[in-house]
């Protein structure tokens, strides 16, 4: 038979290599072997005649080296020199060769516990683009959720308005009483839903509030578009959870999410830019307009360049890979269950999402408590000046982005260094690198409590609180994440995001009274109490397994 007679086999998936993938080379590999050996063999046994014509193929059309080689080798049949035969013999030799190094490389892969993924360059280049995106857009809920602060000076001047700095107060409260609902509500309603639709969905409308507060000019107006804006705020988290856990797996995320978390700061540098640049140029409405267009313009673009996750793109979801060489993939059944089922079950059933919830409550009463009273303890009790202290308190936000990053790459670190050892809980790990982070946080309390009144020394010292202090507030929403399934990421995520902003709004009144009654020093004690907290509570789950590893032993 000639081999322009049979058809090529089917080409492998364009977007894995896994095991079942590495069978298949390895099976192509030994066909093309045994052909080129069962070729020269029949060169020489056969006479010398004229090549017959053979029909055009797929292989013909598209031949790949070794098809090259065997076409070669049957149009040279009783023609070829005793040097020519010899060299064919060879070549087959080598592909048997390849074949059995191919063959152990499968075999080593399946032993090591599971496939090795290689995706292509297509899906990077794919989930780049949906993080760039999703990384931008996120950034964007922060223009249009901080523009009112830069927008406050010109706005009270304003005499038509007539706002006083009372009613100023009461804008900047219902926001943040908004939000911490709104994310629990989105968490729970985006269970169901496109993640890519509730991203997009949010900021056009955040986009919209703002924009249709500058045509306001009543209080009434101005409370009712804000508190609006607070309840859409919460739509934006929920939804990059749920597109973060589905590109990226277990062994990146954290690096990952760390760069997500860093488009807070990204977004919070540009919200004085453009809100404050254009309330300075054109007034305190277009103070306004610009976030909202801006965010509008960006909604769109997410839209169109966010896919929901790799099966949304044409690819296998990233934790579908084969696990050993003799089980092939299996896409897993999606999710019916409605969303009040998904947050029972997942959420409110799991004692590990309330272990999270209330350290992560705890972490936000830190965090509030250091962001609204560092400055004015420095200004009251250190004696330093207001705009001085102001640039002293500014490493806050610069420690807290390096903190982020490191905190992820850090605890990926450690589960790639145990991606063997299924008795490690992933979890458990980035858990153990929150617990170093939360006693680092100890220290950096204590040192800018005692640190001497020195300008870079204060700086230095606030600087290392918030790279302490956002590491945890990062890794442990991830946490959260990673213990249930990929349908209860975006209901864990509102309510953790609930629980935290309770933290967040005791670090006012309760401090605030703390602070009056007994002084500085116990405000900073409360602190570190806080912290003696957040490390007991996350105890039992030093060694806690991820939700991918508990069905992975299941299904074993």
């Amino acid at each position: 038979q000639h081999a322009g007679d049979r058809q090529s086999p089917p080409s492998a998936p364009r977007h894995i290599l896994g095991a079942s993938r590495g069978k298949d080379v390895v099976a192509k590999m030994e066909h093309f072997a045994m052909m080129s050996t069962r070729t020269t063999s029949l060169i020489c046994n056969v006479r010398a005649s004229p090549p017959r014509a053979m029909p055009v193929t797929s292989m013909q059309m598209n031949p790949s080296r070794k098809q090259l080689r065997l076409r070669k080798c049957e149009r040279g049949v009783g023609q070829l020199a005793p040097a020519t035969l010899q060299r064919h013999h060879a070549a087959a030799r080598k592909l048997r060769a390849g074949v059995v190094v191919a063959s152990a490389a499968a075999a080593a892969d399946g032993g090591a516990g599971g496939a090795k993924e290689a995706f292509t360059k297509d899906f990077y280049r794919t989930r780049l683009l949906t993080f760039a995106a999703m990384f931008v857009g996120y950034g964007s809920y922060y223009l249009t959720r901080n523009s009112l602060s830069y927008v406050v000076p010109t706005l009270l001047e304003d005499k038509v308005v007539g706002l006083t700095m009372t009613q100023i107060g009461g804008l900047t409260s219902v926001l943040p009483v908004c939000y911490g609902f709104s994310k629990f509500l989105s968490g729970v309603a985006a269970a169901r839903a496109s993640p890519r639709v509730v991203l997009a969905l949010g900021l056009a409308a955040t986009a919209a509030v703002n924009i249709a507060f500058g045509f306001g000019a009543s209080y009434a107006w101005f409370l009712a578009c804000w508190g609006l804006n607070g309840l859409l705020q919460g739509m934006g988290a929920p939804a990059c959870a749920r597109i973060l856990t589905s590109w990226f797996p277990t062994k990146e995320r954290g690096t990952w999410w760390g760069f997500w978390t860093a488009s807070n700061n990204i977004g919070g540098f540009a919200a004085p830019l453009v809100a404050g640049g254009a309330a300075n140029a054109m007034g305190w409405r277009w103070g306004m307009y610009a976030p909202g267009i801006i965010a509008a313009a960006i909604a769109v673009l997410l839209l169109v360049t966010i896919k929901d996750d790799p099966e949304t793109a044409g690819y296998e979801a990233i934790d579908t890979a084969p696990k050993s060489e003799g089980k092939p993939s299996v896409p897993k059944a999606k999710d019916e269950r409605g969303v009040f089922k998904i947050l029972y079950e997942e959420c409110l059933k799991s004692p590990y999402v309330w272990l999270f919830a209330v350290s992560y409550f705890w972490v936000y009463v830190i965090r509030q408590s250091v962001t609204s009273w560092s400055l004015l303890y420095l200004i009251r009790e250190k004696a330093v000046p207001a705009a001085e202290a102001a640039v002293r308190v500014s490493g806050l936000e610069l420690g807290g982005l390096l903190g982020s990053l490191s905190a992820g790459a850090l605890s990926d670190a450690l589960i790639r260094k145990h991606a063997n050892d299924n008795s490690v809980g992933t979890v458990g790990l980035r858990v153990k690198v929150v617990v170093g982070f939360t006693l680092a946080l100890c220290a950096a309390l204590f040192g800018f409590w005692k640190c001497p009144n020195i300008g870079w020394v204060q700086w230095l010292s606030i600087a290392s609180v918030g790279a302490a202090l956002y590491g945890p507030q990062m890794i442990i929403g991830l946490c959260g994440a990673e213990v249930v399934s990929k349908s209860g990421v975006s209901s864990a995520q509102g309510f953790l995001g609930w629980v935290s902003y309770l933290g967040a709004a005791c670090a006012g009144v309760p401090i605030s009274w703390v602070v009056q009654t007994h002084g500085w020093d116990m405000y900073f004690l409360t602190l570190l109490g806080s912290c003696a907290v957040v490390v007991t509570l996350l105890a039992p789950t030093l060694n806690l397994k991820s939700r991918e590893q508990v069905d992975s032993a299941k299904e074993k």
